[in-house]
């Protein structure tokens, strides 16, 4: 069951929107300020947010900037486009002008959910998971467990290669090629040296191997024999 935030001070308008979003099955937390907001959002997991502008305490504006990786979708009186542009460029992923239909509110929820689950998936995709190593392709950090690794660039582009191709041997010729796609700093000569290298930057926070040589053909993920 996904959960919806309402944060409307207008009682009538309030109550409306809760019951229309408990008749679709939806879990409705209530608050009626913005610092109500600040602290349901601190106990709770929310899906997404209904939100007005004009709040007590702390106005739509400033909430907006606070929330993070949570689908805000602006419910407000305010109708000048700047208003709009304003706070679509602060954060919000959709804008709605009171009055409203409940049925555009409920389609454009549903829309709001769809493109979370897509980016969510999205980012399951960028990372790349071997053992306890995760690399993450988003944000290219490395780590084994808790650990960060401190790949330079040209370290950083062979292990995703190696990462993209865990159950195969990939050849030195192939390898240089995949990488040359992020980096030019590297050819046959120094390969070997580079992966010495991620080796021992591995072995620094774990005794298990994780990159296997082949010999007279090239590298693959380590596999317990």
């Amino acid at each position: 069951m996904k959960t919806i935030l309402i944060v409307e001070d207008n009682t009538d308008i309030h109550n409306l929107l809760k019951e229309v979003l408990e008749n679709e099955k939806y879990r409705v937390l209530d608050s009626y300020s913005g610092t109500e907001a600040l602290m349901v959002l601190e106990k709770e997991k929310v899906d997404l947010i209904l939100l007005d502008l004009m709040l007590p305490g702390l106005n739509g504006e400033e909430i907006i900037k606070k929330i993070k990786d949570i689908p805000i979708i602006v419910i407000s009186a305010k109708i000048s486009p700047e208003d709009k542009v304003n706070a679509l460029l602060s954060g919000a992923n959709d804008y709605l002008t009171k009055p409203f239909s409940t049925e555009e509110l409920l389609a454009r929820i549903q829309v709001q959910f769809r493109i979370d689950k897509d980016r969510k998936e999205n980012r399951k995709d960028l990372k790349l998971t071997y053992k306890q190593m995760v690399l993450n392709q988003e944000n290219h950090t490395v780590y084994i467990g808790e650990s960060p690794i401190y790949l330079t660039k040209t370290e950083y582009a062979i292990m995703k290669q190696l990462l993209l191709n865990p159950k195969q041997v990939v050849t030195k010729s192939k390898l240089l090629e995949f990488i040359s796609q992020d980096t030019l700093d590297c050819d046959e000569n120094s390969l070997k040296v580079h992966i010495s290298n991620i080796r021992k930057k591995i072995r620094q926070v774990t005794e298990e191997e994780y990159i296997e040589s082949v010999w007279g053909i090239g590298f693959k993920m380590y596999e317990q024999k």
